[in-house]
């Protein structure tokens, strides 16, 4: 059985959790506090310290880099999920890095606004230490201030998905691909405090979300 090593709120987690959901398989997950990593760096043998990370008995299965998706493609091959045909791979791939820089940039800033309600009072320091070293000092008070304007930029940039979902049900096709999943996992970051709701202007894009936080591969199955 494979297990998932995760912190609940982090988009790239929530895209691989979604995903195992979507496989009808049997999985287990196991949380960890973002700012201690050493059971994923035992586990990968020194080879990395990100998450999510997944187990399938004594194999570790993590991403080697920004711009690979080793971990969708493994359970994609495990199960025959059908979420990287070959035919649309290339459009995939300018979708994904689009959505993990454009969406993902602007949504873990608006979560990581109310970081006090989700992350453990034991983790405070090692996240606030580790977000003002990367962004600066006051880091998340100027993404407070920024609110509206990062929110409107959000609008922004999910238009060409908004766009995309008023002719089909999904991204791509009638059905989810990996790309489904992953602006799936961007927005449930955004969404994870219910602090947000989606943009009203985008109301493909709501109804879409909808679609995604209930379709199974049990369901895909049957519409062959």
């Amino acid at each position: 059985m494979i297990e998932l090593i995760q912190f609940p709120w982090s988009p790239f987690c929530i895209v691989t959790r979604r995903i195992l959901e979507f496989s009808g398989a049997r999985f287990k997950i196991r949380n960890i506090p973002n700012g201690e990593r050493s059971l994923v760096w035992k586990l990968t043998k020194g080879n990395s310290y990100g998450v999510p990370l997944i187990c399938d008995g004594r194999e570790a299965i993590f991403e080697m880099s920004e711009d690979t998706q080793v971990i969708a493609k493994y359970i994609d091959d495990k199960y025959s999920l059908g979420l990287f045909p070959a035919e649309i791979e290339g459009v995939q791939s300018l979708l994904w890095r689009y959505i993990e820089n454009d969406i993902e940039g602007i949504a873990f800033k608006l979560n990581d606004i109310h970081w006090k309600e989700f992350v453990p009072a034991d983790d405070h320091l090692r996240f606030l230490r580790h977000k003002e070293r990367k962004f600066g000092r006051s880091c998340i008070d100027q993404w407070r201030a920024m609110t509206p304007q990062l929110l409107k930029q959000l609008e922004e940039k999910l238009l060409p998905f908004e766009e995309m979902l008023a002719y089909k049900p999904y991204l791509l096709d009638e059905r989810p691909r990996f790309v489904d999943f992953n602006l799936h996992g961007m927005l449930g970051n955004l969404l994870f405090t219910k602090h947000y709701k989606l943009p009203k202007a985008h109301n493909h894009i709501r109804a879409w979300h909808g679609r995604m936080e209930k379709i199974t591969l049990a369901q895909v199955s049957k519409k062959k």
